[in-house]
């Protein structure tokens, strides 16, 4: 292996200061509820409503101020999202089986009640994210489904995502970010019962307010910067290969962006590419930041060792383009999402196609997979038994208590003996 290029791999870090603010602000929310969040909502957004929940009429509005092919194309995403997520929870099947006579062990998929969205603005009002944790949501089943995203600064909400909110199939929608629409939907503020799960991607602060919010709701996973990893070949185009990468660059100057190739020329020619597009990107402030400090480029000696590499980086986005497909989807473990051939990219996965964005980063696909259906599922388990069943079990239930000092365990068995 021959590293063409060095940068860093941004990972989740222990950010004393933002735990701090954040521990801060949620103390403080749980505290004076609604008076809170409309303090930090001026303060940060310059935004404080007499009402943070849209009626019906504004989401209305918002909608008619669209382009209708902007209303037609996020519903031409949408529904390969919700075609995906049914197709998704058809392969969650409950089960029944007797494991000995008269021993019947079971389980089913049960909906949480209620689920918190979150659709993050910022630098990219990133509408698309509506559908990511909505509409599985709604697919699994889920009774409830609050919603809430960053006002404009100032000016009120972007259209296009109330669009995408209500369309998707939430049930409230309220114009209000960062902590204070976190602290909304875990604690239970401006008429909100509590949800069961937070879902959807944010800056720092959102991140952090998740993760000290977990154990009192669960949580959908904790995202970082985002990430692309492609691994290339010498059959692949290096100019296309470079626009995929900077396509995620232009995300956050933390963006992850790695080049896995076969050899030194073709790893070579595509760096050069990549200057030359990065020049000319409109989006280049950003994207020259994270390719000049995240970019990493290495050269694989053997397909194997690609696989290796890229399984140890474990991407949020895995892009293909070899010759020998079969070889990596045959191989590859670690990644939030794969993109296989250079006739998909990234930005279908994250816009159009039906496969969900909300991924693991910060090497986190080691152990997860990202958002999907069974996401808002428990998976309950039951038993049930016959008398004669009982009493057998009950003998040995009885003797494996006794030997752990499970006295009155052991004492449950024996009156069913």
């Amino acid at each position: 292996m021959q590293i063409l290029k060095d940068g860093t791999h941004r990972l989740f870090e222990q950010d004393a200061e933002t735990a701090a603010v954040v521990t801060r602000m949620l103390i403080d929310l749980e505290k004076h509820g609604m008076d809170a969040v409309r303090r930090y909502s001026q303060q940060f957004d310059d935004w404080a409503p007499a009402d943070f929940e849209l009626s019906p009429a504004q989401i209305a509005e918002a909608i008619a101020s669209l382009p209708e092919q902007a209303i037609q194309d996020t519903d031409y995403c949408q529904a390969n999202v919700r075609r995906f997520a049914e197709a998704q929870r058809q392969t969650l099947l409950p089960l029944e089986v007797e494991t000995r006579p008269g021993v019947f062990l079971g389980h089913r998929h049960i909906p949480v009640n209620a689920v918190g969205s979150y659709i993050p603005g910022g630098r990219y009002p990133m509408f698309g994210s509506a559908q990511m944790s909505i509409i599985p949501a709604r697919v699994a089943g889920v009774k409830r489904i609050v919603a809430c995203t960053p006002p404009v600064k100032g000016r009120g909400w972007y259209p296009a995502t109330i669009n995408a909110i209500h369309k998707a199939g939430a049930d409230r929608i309220f114009a209000v970010g960062g902590v204070p629409a976190m602290a909304l939907m875990a604690f239970g503020l401006a008429g909100v019962d509590p949800v069961d799960i937070l879902c959807g991607a944010g800056n720092r602060f959102v991140a952090e307010a998740k993760r000290q919010l977990f154990g009192r709701c669960g949580i959908d996973l904790l995202a970082g910067p985002t990430e692309i990893l492609v691994i290339a070949d010498d059959s692949a185009d290096p100019a296309l290969v470079a626009c995929d990468l900077l396509g995620q660059a232009q995300h956050d100057p933390n963006s992850g962006v790695c080049l896995i190739c076969l050899s030194e020329d073709f790893g070579r020619r595509t760096m050069a590419e990549l200057e030359k597009q990065l020049a000319v990107l409109p989006t280049r402030d950003v994207a020259a930041l994270a390719w000049r400090d995240n970019g990493i480029v290495y050269q694989a000696d053997s397909k194997a060792e690609a696989v290796a590499l890229s399984d140890q980086y474990a991407p949020e986005h895995l892009e293909l383009h070899v010759a020998d497909i079969d070889y990596y989807f045959a191989n590859l473990t670690n990644y939030g999402s794969l993109f296989i051939g250079e006739e998909t990219t990234v930005a279908y996965g994250d816009k159009t196609i039906g496969t969900n964005h909300i991924l693991p980063t910060s090497r986190a696909a080691r152990y997860t997979g990202g958002v999907w259906v069974g996401k808002f599922l428990k998976t309950c388990t039951y038993q049930r038994m016959t008398r004669e069943a009982s009493i057998e079990t009950g003998e040995v239930t009885e003797r494996q208590c006794n030997l752990e000092n499970m006295l009155a365990h052991a004492i449950t068995a024996r009156v069913r003996v």
